[in-house]
C-alpha cells in the first residue's frame, strides 16, 4: 500500500490530495473560476500567481483532513505535463521542495494519465485493458489503456477540443465562463432538434474519413453563422436554449458514435470517460444508451473527479511508485507531451 501527497496545478485549479493506492484520504481543490470569469477564459499569468497564493494553504488543509503525518507518506507527486508552463512550475517546484525536505521520492505525473486514473478511484475493480474517452477543455482523445504507463492513442481532435468548443459557444451565446455547465443547464429546457448542425469529419488522403478523429471547429463556425443570421433577420430574442440543446446534442452524438465504434473495432468491452466534459448530461445519456445496446460497460467518474483534481494525480503516482517508477529532481515541466510518452517522466 503506497501513500502519496499529490499536487495538481496544470491550469486554474490549485489542488492537493493524499491518496493511498485507490483510497482518497483527503482532497482539496481551490477553484479560480470566479477570478477568470471576468476575462472569459483562463489568463495564464493570473493563474500562476493565484497558485502561488493558495498552494501552501491547500497542502496544510490536505494534511489536516487526512490526519496523517509525513512519516506515513511514501512519495510526493505533481503534474508536470501538459498544461500552462507557469502554473505547472508552481506545483512541480513545491513538490520537489517537499520531496527534498522530507526525503521522499518525487513522481512527475502526466495530466491526462491522471484523468484515466480517476476511474480507478471510483471503481475499485477496474483494470486494463479498456478504452478511455478523455474529453476536457484542452484535450479530446480516445486512448487504449494497456497497463500503467502503456497507452496507445487511437483518436484525437484535429482542432478544437470538445471543452474548448463548449466554452467558445458559451461566450457566443453570452452564457459566461465556463461554457460547458451553462450550456448543459440551458439545453435542459431547449429542443435538441431545433437546429441541424454538422458533425466534424476528418478526410483521409486516400479517400474516406478517419473513423476516430474529431473536429469541432466547423461546428463552432456553424453556430456562429446561425447566431449572426438570426440576429440579422429577426427581432425576436435569440433562442439560446434551443441553440444550446442542438449544439450539445451534436457534440455528444459525435463523441458517442466514434467512441463506440472504436471500442467495438478494437475488441475493448469497457469504456472509461474522463475530463471535465465527462460531467455533461447529454454525453452521459447517449453513451450509456449506446453502451447497453452494444453490451459495453461504460463508467463515468463522479462529478468531483471529472474536473481537475489532485486525487487522480495521486492515484496515478501511487501506481507508478509501487512499480518502482520515480522521477529525477532535474525533471522539468512541459506544455505538451503525448500520453504515449508518459514513461519519459521516470
Amino acid at each position: 500500500m503506497v501513500t502519496v501527497l499529490a499536487i495538481e496545478t496544470s491550469c486554474d485549479e490549485t489542488a492537493v490530495a493524499i491518496v493511498n493506492d485507490r483510497n482518497v484520504w483527503s482532497s482539496v481543490v481551490a477553484s479560480q473560476i470566479p477570478l477568470h470569469r471576468i476575462y472569459g477564459g483562463v489568463v495564464p499569468e493570473v493563474a500562476s500567481r493565484e497558485h502561488l497564493i493558495k498552494i501552501n494553504l491547500c497542502i496544510e488543509q490536505a494534511l489536516v483532513q487526512s490526519q496523517i503525518s509525513w512519516q506515513k507518506i511514501d512519495g510526493v507527486a505533481a503534474t508536470v505535463a501538459p498544461g500552462l508552463v507557469g502554473a505547472l512550475m508552481v506545483g512541480m517546484t513545491t513538490a520537489k521542495t517537499l520531496s527534498l525536505v522530507h526525503q521522499k521520492p518525487f513522481i512527475g505525473v502526466h495530466h491526462l494519465e491522471g484523468h484515466i486514473y480517476a476511474t480507478y478511484l471510483s471503481e475499485s475493480t477496474w483494470k486494463p485493458p479498456f478504452l478511455c474517452l478523455l474529453v476536457s477543455g484542452g484535450h479530446t482523445s480516445l486512448i487504449q489503456v494497456q497497463d500503467c504507463g502503456v497507452y496507445k492513442q487511437l483518436g484525437t481532435t484535429r482542432d478544437d477540443a470538445a471543452g474548448e468548443a463548449f466554452d467558445k459557444v458559451g461566450r457566443l451565446l453570452n452564457l459566461g465562463y465556463p461554457g460547458g455547465p451553462a450550456i448543459d443547464r440551458f439545453a435542459k429546457i431547449g429542443n435538441p432538434k431545433a437546429f441541424l448542425f454538422p458533425e466534424g469529419r476528418i478526410s483521409l488522403p486516400e479517400g474516406g474519413y478517419h473513423p476516430y478523429d474529431f473536429s469541432f471547429s466547423g461546428l463552432k463556425t456553424a453556430v456562429l453563422r446561425l447566431v449572426n443570421k438570426l440576429e440579422k433577420e429577426s427581432n425576436n430574442p435569440l433562442p439560446v436554449a434551443d441553440i444550446a440543446a442542438s449544439f450539445q446534442e451534436t457534440v455528444a452524438r459525435s463523441l458517442t458514435k466514434k467512441t463506440i465504434a472504436c471500442a467495438l473495432d478494437y475488441g475493448l468491452h469497457s469504456i472509461a470517460v474522463g475530463g471535465g466534459v465527462a460531467a455533461n448530461s447529454e454525453l452521459r445519456k447517449q453513451l450509456e444508451v449506446s453502451g447497453v445496446k452494444h453490451n459495453l460497460k461504460i463508467h463515468f467518474p463522479p462529478l468531483r473527479l471529472c474536473t481537475d483534481n489532485a486525487a487522480m494525480i495521486g492515484c496515478a503516482a501511487a501506481d507508478h511508485l509501487s512499480r518502482g517508477h520515480t522521477s529525477s529532481l532535474t525533471l522539468n515541466v512541459t506544455s505538451q507531451l503525448s500520453i504515449t510518452e508518459v514513461m519519459q517522466l521516470y
